[in-house]
C-alpha cells in the first residue's frame, strides 16, 4: 500500500530534506520514524530536495507500507515537534512524489525593516535598507517562460543534463515590513530560487541594472553567484 504524504517542517536544525550519512536530515527522521512503527526500513521517496535551513509548508513524499493505521497520528508521535505529517492518504496506482509532480511554488519571505522581529529569525533574510519593488517587478519579467537556468544553478557536483526551466510566474508583494518572492515553476534546480532571488535584491537595491537577468538567461553574463540565504526559504506547494 502506497501512501502520500504531506508534511510540513522548520528546516532551521535540519541538514536539508535528503537523507545523509550521519543523519540530521528530514527524510532520516521520518524513515526512522517508520521503522519504529514498522521494525524495518521505510524508505521516504520525497517529491524534491530542500537544502539545509530551508522551509515546506507542503513538501509532498510517498512510502511503500503493508498494513493500515492512523499514520498521521502515529507518525507525528515519533517525529520532533518541528517536521509534522499534515495528512497522510493513501495513494492513488502509479503515483509517484518525485515523478509526477507538474510543479513547485516556492515563496521567499524578505523581512525589509531597520530592526528584524525576534520572531522572524530564521524564518526570513533580513535587508534593513529599502527595496525598489517596481525595478525588482520590472526585471522579474524576465523569468517568465521557458529558459536555460544554468546560470540560475550552482553545482552539486555533476552537472545538469538539461538546464531548461518553465516559470508560470513570479510574483512580488509587499505588506508591512514583508516582502514575500513567489516563484511558480514547472521544476527547480539546484539553488535556483536563491540565485534568482538574489539577482532580483540585487536590482531592488540599485547594484545591477534591470536587465541584467535577462543578460544571464541569455548566457552574456556568465553566471549569477549572489544567492539569498536559505532561512527565508519556503516549499510552498507541489502541483500534481
Amino acid at each position: 500500500m502506497r501512501l502520500r504524504l504531506v508534511i510540513a517542517y522548520d528546516g532551521s536544525a535540519y541538514r536539508g530534506w535528503q537523507s545523509q550519512a550521519g543523519g540530521g536530515a528530514i527524510q532520516d527522521h521520518l524513515e526512522g520514524a517508520f521503522h519504529t512503527l514498522c521494525g524495518h526500513r521505510v524508505v521516504v521517496h520525497g517529491a524534491g530536495r530542500t537544502d539545509a535551513g530551508v522551509h515546506a509548508l507542503r513538501q509532498c513524499a510517498h512510502a511503500d507500507v503493508t498494513r493500515e493505521m492512523d499514520w498521521t497520528t502515529a507518525l507525528n508521535g515519533n517525529l520532533p515537534r518541528d517536521i509534522r505529517v499534515l495528512r497522510c492518504t493513501r495513494a492513488r496506482a502509479g503515483f509517484h512524489a518525485r515523478f509526477s509532480a507538474k510543479g513547485k511554488i516556492y515563496t521567499y519571505r524578505i523581512w525589509n525593516a531597520p530592526i528584524l522581529s525576534p520572531f522572524e529569525l530564521r524564518r526570513a533574510w533580513h535587508l534593513a535598507m529599502p527595496l525598489d519593488l517596481p525595478a525588482m517587478r520590472a526585471a522579474a519579467r524576465a523569468f517568465e517562460g521557458s529558459h536555460d537556468f544554468k546560470a540560475f544553478a550552482a553545482s552539486r557536483g555533476k552537472p545538469e543534463k538539461d538546464t531548461t526551466r518553465t516559470m508560470h510566474g513570479v510574483a512580488i508583494r509587499k505588506k508591512g515590513p514583508v516582502i514575500t518572492l513567489r516563484f511558480h515553476g514547472d521544476g527547480f534546480l539546484y539553488k535556483m530560487v536563491r540565485l534568482m532571488t538574489g539577482a532580483l535584491v540585487k536590482t531592488g537595491q540599485a547594484r545591477a541594472p534591470i536587465g541584467s537577468i535577462a543578460a544571464y538567461l541569455a548566457g552574456a553574463s556568465g553566471k549569477c553567484t549572489y544567492a539569498a540565504p536559505a532561512d527565508g526559504l519556503y516549499l510552498t506547494r507541489v502541483i500534481y
